[in-house]
């Protein structure tokens, strides 16, 4: 038998909002930020998390100008079928923004050894689902991988986090653009992750 904390966290938000994924009553698309910035975020997002009203990768997209998505998994074969190697361009320095083991800290030293803009490709879905976009996409194995080695130091989450380090996508593109673009633009970033955060868990029916 299924658990009470089980049993809610499998009930789905009931026609949410479909910018924010939030019950219309909670919807704070009035706070989203929009921000044309220098530095490109392309998102790789697993089909399965665009049913997901905890997902917060394309919030990020909704905020920024300067991105774009790209859908993997729709189909058996997609892994396969989506090539992502027109996102290789000489306008942007690419990096894949994932922890592997032979990542790059993305840091200020980093940002700086280039006036290059910087494009952060970013695998969204659970680990699972983004760890494939590390192997599976051959067109993406010159990139360089980076990380953040900062600790998730949010003391609530919409997701368990199994490591450490491990944030919402919008978290962690909020950490990467404060390196890369400045403290201001994760602090916007972050202002509109917690509104997420705390309009999903008092939907839940949690006291924040």
């Amino acid at each position: 038998m299924n658990s009470p904390e089980t049993r809610l966290r499998k009930r789905k938000t009931q026609d949410p909002c479909p910018v924010c994924f939030l019950h219309r009553e909670r919807c704070i698309c009035q706070s989203l930020p929009h921000l044309d910035l220098k530095t490109k975020i392309s998102l790789i997002i697993h089909a399965k998390e665009l049913k997901r009203t905890t997902n917060t990768g394309r919030l990020a997209l909704a905020a920024l100008e300067n991105s774009e998505m790209r859908v993997r998994g729709a189909k058996k074969d997609q892994d396969e079928a989506l090539d992502l190697s027109d996102l290789l361009t000489d306008s942007y320095r690419t990096f894949l923004f994932y922890p592997a083991e032979d990542a790059l800290e993305l840091d200020e030293k980093l940002v700086r050894e280039s006036s290059t803009p910087i494009q952060l490709i970013v695998p969204d879905g659970n680990w699972r689902q983004a760890s494939k976009v590390h192997y599976r996409h051959h067109e993406l194995l010159s990139i360089p991988r980076v990380k953040i080695s900062t600790p998730n130091t949010m003391g609530l989450h919409m997701r368990a986090e199994t490591t450490e380090a491990g944030m919402a996508t919008l978290e962690a593109i909020a950490h990467a653009l404060g390196i890369i673009e400045g403290e201001q633009v994760k602090a916007v970033l972050m202002n509109f992750y917690k509104m997420k955060l705390e309009e999903t868990l008092k939907g839940r029916g949690q006291v924040i």
